[in-house]
C-alpha cells in the first residue's frame, strides 16, 4: 500500500483552533465569572471541571477508540457535543447552575486531544520529527485568540467571553469534520485485534517501569505548577492595574517564544536528550513563577517570566508527548496518550487549581505562586532521579 500524503494543513488548523478555544478561555473566563462576583474558591473550584474531566475522559474515550479503530468519528461527536454543551452557559449565570454546562463542555472537549496527538503521529509514521511543525500551529491559533481577545474586550463587556468562546467552539467543529482517518492503521487495528486483556496488561506492564511512572509523576506536578498560573494569572494581573490588551500581550509573549522553540524542536532532540530537555524545564519553571508571584508589578519581570513559557510549557511539552511515543506500541498508543494527558493536565491541572484557589484568599498570589514553584522542583527531582539516562533516552 502507497503512502498517504501528511495531511499537513487539515491537522494543523485543528490544532490552531483547539489552542484558540485555550488562548480565550484561560486568561478571560476567569475574569467572566469574577465579573459575576464569585469568590476566589469559587472560580477555582468552577474552573477546575476542565482539568477533572481531562482526568477522568479521556482513558474511555481513547480505550474507545483503540478498540474501534476509528478516531476521527470520537473527534468529531466529541467537537459537536461540545458545542452543545456550552450552549448552557448562555442560560443561567448561577454558580450551582453552572457545572452543568462547564461538565458537559469539559467532558466532550478534553476527548479530542489525545486522540488527535495519536492520530497526527499516525499520519507521521517514521517522520515523528515533523511533529513540532504541526503542533505549533496550535501555537499561534493560542496567540491569535488572546491578542484579539484581549483587543475587543478593552471595547466590549466582559459579558461578551461566553459568545466568543462558542464562536471558537464552532471552529473546532469545522475543523474535526476536515480531519481525514489514518486508513493503514485503521486497517492494521481491524486485522490484529487484541484482546480484552492483553491491551491491559500491555498498557501496566509499561506503566509499571520506573522510568514511565517517574516521569508521568514529574508531568503531573508541573501540571500542579501551572495550575495557579491558568486560574489566576489574568486575575493577578488585572488586580494589579494591568489592562485587558496588556494581559492578552503578555499571555501572548509566552506563547510566541513557545512557537520559535517548537520550531527548533526536531534539531534540539537529536542534540539533547529527553531526560536533559525535560530538566532544564523545572529549572526555568521554579524561577518562573517565583518571578510571578513576588514580582509582577514589574513589567520587565513579567516580560521574562513570560518568555520562560516557551521552555516551562512548550519545551516540556514535545519532550514529554515524545517520551510517550517511544514507550507506548501502536495498539495502545491513543491511550498513552491519554493516560499523559490525564494524569498531567488532567490529575495536576485539577490539584494545582484548587490548591491555589484555597491559598489565594488567606495567604496572596505570591505565596500561591510560591506553591507552584515548590511543585516544578519536585518535578525535577522525579526526572533527574527517575529517568533513564540519555543514551537509553535521546529522541529518534
Amino acid at each position: 500500500m502507497s503512502k498517504q500524503p501528511l495531511p499537513y494543513w487539515r491537522l494543523s488548523f485543528y490544532y490552531f483552533f483547539y489552542f484558540a478555544f485555550i488562548g480565550v478561555f484561560s486568561p478571560y473566563f476567569t475574569l467572566y465569572l469574577q465579573s459575576l462576583r464569585m469568590s476566589a474558591a469559587d472560580i477555582a473550584l468552577l474552573m477546575s471541571q476542565m482539568q477533572l474531566m481531562r482526568l477522568v475522559a479521556p482513558a474511555f474515550w481513547a480505550w474507545l477508540a483503540d478498540k474501534r479503530g476509528r478516531r476521527v468519528d470520537i473527534i468529531r461527536v466529541s467537537a459537536l457535543c461540545a458545542c452543545v454543551g456550552f450552549t448552557g452557559f448562555f442560560l443561567t449565570d448561577d454558580f450551582v447552575q453552572l457545572f452543568i454546562p462547564m461538565t458537559l463542555m469539559a467532558f466532550f472537549w478534553s476527548a479530542a486531544l489525545p486522540l488527535v496527538e495519536s492520530l497526527t503521529f499516525s499520519h507521521l509514521a517514521d517522520e515523528s520529527h515533523r511533529y513540532s511543525r504541526i503542533r505549533l500551529w496550535g501555537s499561534v491559533g493560542f496567540i491569535v485568540a488572546v491578542l484579539l481577545g484581549g483587543a475587543l474586550l478593552d471595547y466590549l463587556p466582559i459579558g461578551d467571553v461566553p459568545a466568543m468562546v462558542f464562536a471558537v467552539l464552532i471552529g473546532i467543529l469545522v475543523m474535526a469534520f476536515k480531519l481525514p482517518e489514518e486508513r493503514r492503521q485503521a486497517a492494521i487495528s481491524r486485522d490484529l485485534p487484541v484482546t480484552e486483556d492483553t491491551p491491559l496488561a500491555t498498557l501496566g506492564s509499561i506503566v509499571r517501569e520506573r522510568q514511565v511512572w517517574m516521569v508521568m509523576l514529574a508531568c503531573f506536578l508541573m501540571a500542579c505548577a501551572h495550575g495557579v498560573y491558568y486560574v489566576f494569572y489574568s486575575i493577578h494581573l488585572d488586580e494589579l492595574g494591568y489592562s485587558k490588551g496588556m494581559i492578552g500581550l503578555l499571555w501572548s509573549l509566552g506563547v510566541l517564544v513557545e512557537i520559535g522553540l517548537f520550531m527548533v524542536m526536531a534539531p534540539l532532540m537529536k542534540r539533547y536528550s529527553l531526560r536533559a530537555l525535560l530538566l532544564s524545564t523545572y529549572a526555568v519553571a521554579v524561577i518562573r513563577f517565583l518571578m510571578i508571584g513576588w514580582g509582577a508589578e514589574s513589567l520587565i519581570l513579567l516580560l521574562i517570566a513570560q518568555a520562560m513559557h516557551g521552555l516551562t510549557f512548550g519545551v516540556h511539552h514535545a519532550a514529554a508527548i515524545a517520551a510517550v511515543n517511544q514507550w507506548f506500541p501502536q495498539h495502545i498508543h491513543a491511550r498513552g496518550q491519554a493516560l499523559y494527558s490525564s494524569i498531567s493536565f488532567g490529575g495536576g491541572g485539577l490539584f494545582g487549581g484548587i490548591v491555589s484557589g484555597l491559598v489565594w484568599d488567606p495567604l496572596g498570589a505570591g505565596w500561591a505562586f510560591s506553591l507552584g514553584a515548590f511543585f516544578a522542583l519536585i518535578g525535577g527531582f522525579c526526572i533527574a532521579y527517575g529517568m533513564q539516562r540519555p543514551a537509553q533516552t535521546r529522541a529518534v
